[in-house]
């Protein structure tokens, strides 16, 4: 059939997509570095699972990362909103329709008939993950430069409260991965999808 064949993903939408999964591995793996250096709960991330091996390499893992999330992030952005793919693909978002399609998703009896068509759980998970990731930037930019950001630290509680708001904003992305790739791994022609785009 003609549908089958149909794209599902643009290029740049595959591409920015990949770059993103990139970035966030080094990320979230080069912060549990950083986070074991001076941790403030009781507990320590595994040294086998971080990346950096110590604390200056892992820095400059996580400000590559940083500038590569950043600048695809923006990318990614301005071609949604320009192209109106944003407000195509997420808008709009009802109530009634998230609760019935998390229903379904609890009884593992979510559809995915159209893959090119969001349902309203992915809607609202891909609209949080994006907020996510700009919380983190800017608490990690108070991190990062505490003294040149003084009203966004203010904003944030301090420089103590910021490295706690971007520590739950990691943990919530790390939480977006988890369950991410659990429905990859449900529905795998999802996967193919993002790699052909067909």
């Amino acid at each position: 059939m003609a549908g089958d064949h149909a794209t599902i993903h643009p290029v740049w939408l595959r591409v920015s997509h990949w770059i993103n999964a990139i970035a966030v591995l080094l990320l979230i793996t080069s912060g549990w570095r950083i986070y074991n250096a001076s941790p403030f709960f009781d507990f320590s991330f595994p040294a086998d699972l971080t990346l950096g091996g110590w604390l200056g390499g892992a820095l400059q893992w996580h400000f590559f990362a940083m500038w590569l999330l950043f600048v695809n992030g923006i990318v990614y952005l301005a071609i949604n909103l320009f192209s109106g793919r944003m407000r195509r693909q997420f808008f709009p978002i009802s109530p009634r329709a998230f609760l019935q399609d998390m229903a379904a998703a609890l009884k593992g009896k979510l559809a995915h008939a159209d893959p090119r068509k969001y349902n309203t759980v992915q809607k609202v998970a891909y609209l949080f993950v994006v907020a996510d990731l700009i919380l983190i930037v800017l608490s990690g930019l108070v991190l990062w430069k505490s003294v040149q950001f003084p009203l966004l630290r203010d904003l944030l509680g301090g420089y103590e409260a910021a490295r706690r708001v971007h520590f739950f904003a990691m943990s919530a992305l790390f939480g977006f991965v988890v369950v991410h790739l659990v429905m990859v791994a449900l529905v795998p022609r999802t996967l193919v999808a993002m790699i052909r785009g067909r």
